[in-house]
Parts: C-alpha cells; sequence; structure tokens
C-alpha cells in the first residue's frame, strides 16, 4: 500500500482511497470498508458493538477486532436475552477464555448491559430506536472531515448525552469517548475522511455503494 497524496488517506492496491487508520491490515480494511459507518438498525449487531467498545476501552480496536469471533461465540451471538441471564458461573467462564478481553469489569459491564437493555427495549421498543435519537444536530457537524478535525472528534454533545443516557438506565463502561465511538461505527455519524471512497455511502442519509 501507499501513501495517498491528500492528507488522511492511504490508497489500497486496488486503487481505493481510505481513511488512514485502516492502514493495510486486511481485516481492518474489511471493517472500513464494509462496516465501519454503515447504519445499523438490528438490536443484536447495535448490542455487539456497544459491548465491544467497552471491551475496547484502553485497547487498540484491531486487538478486538481480531478476537471479535471468540467473543461472538464467548457471548451467545450477542443475544441479549441470553447474555441478561449469565451467572456468575458464566463470569468465571469468560474469565478462563483466551479468546477474549480477560477483564472482569468489562465482562461483567456486558451482562449488566445485557439486563439494562431488556429494561430499554421493554420502555423503547427495540434498542434501534434509543439510540438513533442521537443523530447529531448538523451544527455539532464539521462542515469538512480532515484527519486533523478527526482527532478533535473523541466526544461530542451528542455522544455526551447518549453516555449519560445510557448510565442513568444502567449500563456500563459506556463514557462519552465510548459513546462516540459507538455512535461511529454503527452510523449515526459519518466519519470517513473527506476523498475516502466510503464516505458517500456512510452515515444517516448513505447507501450502500453499487455493486
Amino acid at each position: 500500500m501507499s501513501d495517498a497524496v491528500e492528507p488522511g488517506l492511504v490508497a489500497g492496491d486496488d486503487g481505493r482511497r481510505r481513511c488512514w487508520w485502516c492502514g493495510d491490515d486486511p481485516a481492518y480494511v474489511d471493517y472500513h470498508d464494509r462496516e465501519w459507518g454503515r447504519p445499523v438498525h438490528d438490536d443484536t449487531r447495535l448490542f455487539e458493538k456497544l459491548v465491544l467498545e467497552g471491551f475496547q476501552s484502553g485497547l487498540a480496536w484491531i486487538t478486538i477486532l481480531r478476537k471479535r469471533e471468540a467473543f461472538r461465540s464467548a457471548f451467545a451471538g450477542f443475544d441479549i436475552a441470553t447474555v441478561a441471564r449469565f451467572t456468575e458461573a458464566d463470569v468465571a467462564r469468560l474469565l478462563g477464555d483466551a479468546g477474549i478481553v480477560r477483564h472482569r469489569g468489562k465482562i461483567e459491564a456486558a451482562v449488566a448491559n445485557a439486563r439494562a437493555a431488556e429494561t430499554l427495549i421493554a420502555e423503547e421498543g427495540s434498542l434501534d430506536a434509543f439510540v438513533w435519537r442521537y443523530v447529531p444536530d448538523p451544527a455539532e457537524r464539521p462542515r469538512r472531515l480532515t484527519r486533523d478535525v478527526f482527532s478533535e472528534l473523541a466526544l461530542t454533545p451528542s455522544s455526551t448525552a447518549l453516555a449519560k443516557d445510557l448510565k442513568r438506565r444502567g449500563f456500563r463502561f459506556v463514557g462519552p469517548t465510548t459513546a462516540y465511538a459507538f455512535m461511529q461505527s454503527m452510523g449515526v455519524v459519518n466519519d470517513h475522511v473527506e476523498g475516502c471512497h466510503a464516505r458517500g455511502w456512510s452515515g444517516p442519509d448513505g447507501a450502500p455503494p453499487a455493486a
């Protein structure tokens, strides 16, 4: 892979220009191209993303990405009802699972978050209906997203509000920075930098690229 002319982009062997952060790792490139920033409305996938963003706290995202299938196996495919019924024995099992991040606080938070998600869904109808209320006002968004601007978006008023509401509802490991990473990953915001081939189809108003 060679550097693109534009700052904040890299050019792949396929000629496509991408956000610099995905580098040339095939797993990272695939995640960038097919998933990151693309709107998600399925509750199971939203719960997975929220839990994994919590596990990522303090770590590189590629670490979580490489362990993703192990996480899915360990957490019953992130089925909310199943995880909500995990017991202390399940926590002990997960602490012994070398395929995932073995952090007691994060594991216990995932179980607590499943229980909080069940309550939220009973009250709001779906996790989807709740999180998509936090699409930011256009005035909150930069007029042009470059790498420099991207680095300043660790948290925003919308992510701070989402984190506060999630915490109020019993969710854990959901600070404003984690909430913003969640918003990026599930498409509430479009943070592909200008010139990235995926920018045109990501975000709340985006559509998948033509086949």
